[in-house]
């Protein structure tokens, strides 16, 4: 059918505005609203009818069409779109979206946005019966538009850009409940980490006999004394206090390349970490004023360093990267052994592919896989006979576990250090001294968007 045999096929369903009818055929042409798309081929049907003398043509045309109307003589307004229920009619109704839209977040910092529509069924089930019976092709659904006109209403009334890829804020309009649901979106800081201190976990550890409520029952939980927790805080709690509170967040979780054990340190130059703010009423602050309170709040046990604002795709980035490490031990024996036996020892594990199981300590919450890893070299330091330890550095492929490479676990670890010693040898001590590389973060850095202020956010 030719547009204007499809419009009369559309216009039989029932009385259609000039954004709904022009919406029909959105697909075609650019730089035309709906709604002038939809006046011109209304206005070319009326012109066509006036000449053809179709008076049929014209009596479908009166209940939305003005000069139809006038041709006619017939007085009144157009009657109540067919397929929007006068949403596209009256222009003032997008821009009560729009302010229901810059209500919702009244008190959010944001510099983009995207606004999306949540739509009843007979509004779709409408639509889809005049694409079937009218062989319509080239339709814009009506969510689309209004998405486009509300956003762009929203954007030209605030500054803020539409963003598709990762707006600040995304506006769901939900015709049906007749509300706006605004979603405020993570902001991500990607830096380092160190920690001085040994016994805290890397992130929150909820209580395993209460699963983190504090209570059992009504009665508070003994295992937690009531805090939720297994441990008192943890290398998040340390760091994303100062952050919530600078950022007016809801909560702050802490995303990192791998994790030390709860009893080992991080020195060095720390582990990259992603530390993702929910809910963030600002947006913008200064990250070397922020560094500076983290490592105030958090003197003596953590400390921040090389923060910086990064995208969303930054955290499995950080998650998936298997960086080397260096580590260094403490290791403990009982019988003695000689110097020369625990040199060669060492040797041998130097440049050596080991083969590791699942370890028993971690085998409740992983996998039992058995995982080849790399050593690429072991170096000997204080060998203290009297007192029967030593320390070893140890630089592999991450993903070892170190404390098995000395233990043996029972096996589960070929070759180890206490099978080639021919002596239980255990690690008192651990420390991670490096973690290589990271993530490129000016791959992910996010640019500043409002005017007048620098490229990168600080």
């Amino acid at each position: 059918m030719t547009i204007i045999e499809t419009a009369k096929c559309i216009l039989k369903e029932g009385p259609v505005c000039d954004p709904c009818l022009g919406r029909q055929f959105g697909k075609l042409s650019t730089g035309l609203t709906n709604a002038q798309r939809g006046f011109a081929i209304k206005t070319e049907m009326s012109m066509q009818a006036a000449a053809d003398g179709d008076r049929e043509t014209q009596q479908l045309l009166a209940p939305a069409f003005a000069q139809a109307r006038k041709v006619l003589g017939i007085e009144g307004q157009d009657e109540e779109c067919w397929l929007c229920r006068g949403l596209f009619q009256n222009p003032e109704n997008i821009q009560k979206w729009a302010d229901r839209c810059i209500e919702s977040v009244s008190g959010y910092e944001h510099d983009t946005l995207l606004v999306g529509t949540k739509v009843p069924p007979i509004y779709s089930e409408k639509e889809e019966v005049i694409w079937a019976e009218c062989g319509v092709a080239h339709a814009e659904p009506l969510k689309a538009e209004l998405n486009r006109e509300v956003g762009k209403a929203v954007s030209q009334k605030t500054g803020k850009e539409v963003d598709f890829k990762r707006p600040d804020v995304v506006f769901t309009i939900d015709l049906a409940a007749d509300r706006v649901v605004p979603k405020i979106n993570s902001l991500f800081i990607y830096g380092r980490y160190n920690k001085y201190v040994r016994d805290i976990p890397q992130t929150r550890w909820p209580c395993r006999e209460c699963g983190g409520k504090g209570k059992k029952g009504e009665a508070e939980c003994e295992h937690c004394k009531g805090t939720g927790k297994m441990y008192p805080t943890s290398v998040e709690e340390q760091i994303n206090h100062e952050v919530i509170d600078e950022f007016k967040a809801g909560d702050a979780i802490l995303h990192g390349a791998g994790r030390e054990d709860i009893d080992g340190r991080m020195l060095g130059d720390g582990r990259p970490f992603v530390m993702e703010v929910i809910n963030p009423r600002v947006r913008w602050v200064d990250l070397d004023a922020l560094r500076e309170r983290i490592n105030a709040y958090a003197s003596e046990k953590v400390a921040v360093s090389g923060l910086h604002y990064v995208d969303k795709d930054s955290v499995e980035q950080v998650k998936s990267i298997k960086p080397d490490k260096t580590y260094r031990l403490k290791v403990i024996y009982n019988d003695d052994i000689s110097i020369e036996t625990l040199k060669s020892s060492l040797a041998t594990l130097s440049n050596s592919t080991i083969l590791q199981r699942t370890p028993v300590r971690v085998s409740h919450r992983r996998a039992d896989l058995e995982r080849k890893r790399k050593v690429h070299s072991i170096t000997l330091g204080e060998l203290n006979e009297a007192d029967k330890y030593f320390t070893i550095t140890v630089r592999c492929e991450g993903g070892l576990y170190v404390k098995e490479l000395v233990s043996g676990d029972n096996g589960r670890t070929s070759p180890s250090l206490s099978a080639l010693l021919n002596r239980q040898a255990r690690v008192t001590e651990l420390d991670v001294m490096n973690v290589e590389g990271g993530i490129s973060w000016q791959d992910h850095m996010v640019k500043e968007k409002r005017p007048g202020t620098s490229s990168q956010r600080r």
